[in-house]
Formats: C-alpha cells, structure tokens, sequence
C-alpha cells in the first residue's frame, strides 16, 4: 500500500514566535491567503492568482519580511477546505516543508441566522480561526481529512470511471426506451450483440416501421452504446488484472486478492472496498464506520428524543456498496455468525424493519471485512472459495 502523505503531528509544541500560520479559500478566479505571522495577532489578507508556485512565492516574500523584522520562520502551517481542487495542493506544499491540513467543509461551524454574510474574506477569517483553535487542541473544533498519495489517487480513477461510464449507458439505455415507447414499441434489447438487426426487425403496433427520423436517432445512439461498453470491457479488464497476477504488487493488491477470496464478494466490490476505504488508516471500527456513513443521528433536546437515522456523512460509493454487499452475505454466507445475527433479530419480517437491520448488518460486516484484508482475521463462520 502507498502510504498518504502526512504532515508532522498537530500536536507538536507550537512557537507562535517563530511559526507561520495560514488559510486559504480556493476558487477558480482567485485564492484568498490569510495569515498570521510570527509575534503578531493580527491576520493579514492577501490574494493569490489561482496556481501553487504564486502562493508558493508569497510565502517565501512572507518569510523574508518576517526575518527582516527579526523573526524567523522555522514552521509553516496552513489550511485549506476540502474541495474541488482535491489535494494536489497539499502535495505541493507539502514538498516544499509546509505542514498542511485539509478541513473537512461539513464539519466547520456555520453561522444559524436566517440570513448568512459570506464572502471570501469572512471564509477565509473563519478557516483561520478554526485552524488556530485546533491546533491549540480544542476538541471537535474540525474534522481533518488525511491527504492520499498521488499513487492512491491514481488507482481510484479507474472504478470511478466505471462508476460514470455505467450511468452513461443506463442513460442510453433510457433514451433508446423512450423513443421507442413514443412508438408503442416494446421488448427491444439494446444491450445484446444483434441490437442492428433487433432494430430493423422492430415494427409498430399497426405493423409499420420505425420511422426514419426516429431509427437514425436510435442508430446514433447505439453507435454511442457500442462505444461506452467497450470502454467498460477495458476497465473492467485492467481491475480483473489484479487476482489474475502470480502475485500481489503491494499491500491494496494483496487485499483485494484475499478480499475476493471470500464467497459473495467480488473483484468489483473487493476493489472499491480497498481503494475507497481500506488503503486509510482508521483508528478504530467507529471511525470506519462514520467513515462509511453508518452511524446514528439522533435527535434530543429537553424531554424530546428520536432518531433520525444514519448520518450518511462520509464516502457514498462505500455506503452504496455495503449495504448491496449485506444482502449478498445473507444469500452467499447462509452460515456466517453475522447472517445468523441478522435471521434471529428480523426473523420473518419484510419491508422497513429488514432494510433497517441490513443497515445495521452492514456496519458490522465492513468493520468484519476491514479486519479481515488488513490482520486476516476471517469472519467467524464464514466461507472461502474453493482454490
């Protein structure tokens, strides 16, 4: 496994007499800089054209004017939300022996009036607050993201395009079945390799053909189709390539091959798993499962108290996977301790109470899973695949 790039520890003694603290609110015009200087307390705002080497020559100007005014700078720390820009900027600085740390955006504290001021300005003041808060060692001031490899980054691109490139042929798919049912024409099977001469053999309810206007439509989009699923092929070729190797290249390749190995996960699903989640260092299983989404939200105030559900924070793609991989457990590993876990709460009952189970069966399954690929602890009853 490529191991994330870190920064130094935020709980290093800070010198406020020879460190440099700042933010940045990112944007595609601009970049606001806030900073506060080495003996100072005040904060003082510049902007940035939107690239790493401007910052990166203002913080050095930054530096020489602090040492110029007898103050040298020996630490640099500085923020920035996590956002669009992803974390090729943390990287950046990071090479250049400034200690970063990325905000979690859903995790700062926001202002509860009806009518919010936001500007940059206020943005950037804000993030620099909450980073001089945290690293004072306020609890649950913010939530830091971890910054991945360039390595780790990479290898999630492929299922993520497969992820599009799916949607792009259901929708399609879609529009194929729409014209076609402005026709009253139904049964048409796009997806299977004589969908040409499906197309031609296609008739309307009165015997007619496919009106030309609509057939050259559906032509295009087919030529469209054809093209998306042999995209899909590739990917889905280079993703199998992994357990068809002699041997594992690294550590995410070596759970993903044990992953794989177990009945009812497949090399889909073991990808996304490692990719998306277990290529992170988690300190605990609650800090997986917040991670996956998979925590409760509940809801009290004075004598009032309800839940609201899971929290839904976290990655999306892992949630969505987990829950589908649950209900392939209950199918596929019939003897497991967890399947027998889930039968003996739900019993017979159907509908909202087994979807709110499966929930519940799929925290424990993806903490049981993360176990399994990093200290090959296997589920207690499950199955392998025979060799």
């Amino acid at each position: 496994m490529t191991p994330p790039c870190k920064s130094a520890p935020g709980t290093a003694a800070l010198d406020y007499d020879s460190t440099l603290i700042g933010a940045l609110e990112l944007s595609s015009k601009k970049w606001v800089f806030a900073v506060q200087l080495p003996g100072s307390k005040k904060h003082s705002r510049h902007v940035v054209e939107p690239n790493g080497p401007a910052l990166a020559a203002l913080i050095e100007r930054l530096k020489a004017l602090s040492l110029a005014a007898g103050r040298p700078i020996l630490r640099m720390i500085l923020t920035h939300e996590a956002g669009r820009d992803g974390f090729w900027l943390a990287r950046f600085l990071l090479r250049r022996g400034v200690e970063v740390r990325v905000m979690q955006a859903s995790s700062l504290p926001v202002d509860r009036r009806a009518r919010r001021a936001k500007t940059d300005v206020i943005d950037v003041e804000m993030l620099l607050r909450t980073l001089l808060a945290w690293l004072r060692g306020e609890p649950r001031v913010c939530s830091m993201v971890p910054i991945p490899s360039e390595a780790d980054e990479e290898a999630r691109r492929a299922h993520r395009e497969r992820e599009d490139l799916i949607g792009s042929r259901r929708s399609i798919l879609n529009k194929i079945d729409g014209i076609l049912a402005t026709l009253g024409i139904g049964g048409y099977r796009a997806l299977r390799r004589d969908r040409r001469e499906q197309l031609a053999n296609l008739r309307q309810p009165d015997g007619a053909p496919v009106p030309p206007a609509a057939q050259e439509r559906i032509e295009r989009l087919l030529d469209r189709l054809e093209l998306v699923v042999k995209q899909i092929k590739a990917v889905e070729a280079a993703r199998d390539a992994v357990v068809h190797k002699p041997s594992a290249q690294d550590e995410n390749e070596r759970m993903i091959r044990d992953l794989v190995s177990l009945c009812g996960i497949g090399v889909e699903g073991a990808t996304l798993l490692v990719r998306e989640a277990f290529c992170r260092d988690f300190a605990n299983r609650r800090a997986l499962g917040a991670y996956a989404g998979l925590t409760g939200t509940p809801f009290a105030s004075g004598g009032m108290q309800r839940e609201q559900g899971i929290s839904k924070d976290g990655n999306h793609r892992l949630r969505a996977l987990i829950v589908e991989l649950a209900w392939f457990w209950l199918r596929y590993q019939p003897d497991s301790a967890l399947a027998q876990w889930f039968r003996a709460r739900v019993g017979g009952a159907k509908g909202r109470v087994a979807k709110i189970m499966i929930v519940a069966l799929a925290r424990k399954l993806v903490i049981a899973l993360w176990r399994f690929a990093k200290d090959g602890v296997i589920p207690e009853g499950a199955t392998m695949k025979a060799a």
